[in-house]
């Protein structure tokens, strides 16, 4: 399983990977594994700002809806348009093509809080 070293990680099986103050959200190999064929992802068109902990979106899968968790906070500066009409990206791509939004991180401080790529392979019996 790709557990990319240069990610964070949330307990709900959401990444963010930090470029200066930008960060790219998705969700992760094991999670679209879990969740299998995904049809739908819902993002809020309005979204401006996500709130850590608190859910930005849903993503459908054949058999089951889940909830997107926030792993910061921060200021909404692009969704992802191509999961409109291919939200199978997340299947086949979850860490390039794949991704969800992006945010200007308003509290950087919140990635101390995220695991690491070896206490998510913990996390996830890997």
């Amino acid at each position: 399983m790709n557990i990319p070293e240069n990610l964070k990680y949330t307990k709900d099986h959401e990444w963010i990977k930090v470029e200066g103050n930008i960060g790219t959200i998705g969700i992760t190999e094991y999670a679209q594994g879990e969740l299998g064929d995904i049809v739908y992802i819902d993002i809020n068109p309005d979204l401006t700002e996500i709130t850590i902990n608190e859910t930005f979106g849903t993503i459908e899968a054949v058999k089951t809806v889940s909830e997107l968790f926030a792993p910061v906070s921060g200021k909404v500066l692009e969704v992802n348009s191509k999961l409109n009409d291919e939200p199978q990206l997340v299947n086949s791509d979850p860490y390039g093509e794949g991704w969800i939004i992006k945010i200007e991180l308003s509290d950087p401080s919140q990635l101390n809080e995220l695991f690491d790529a070896e206490t998510y392979k913990s996390q996830i019996g890997q």
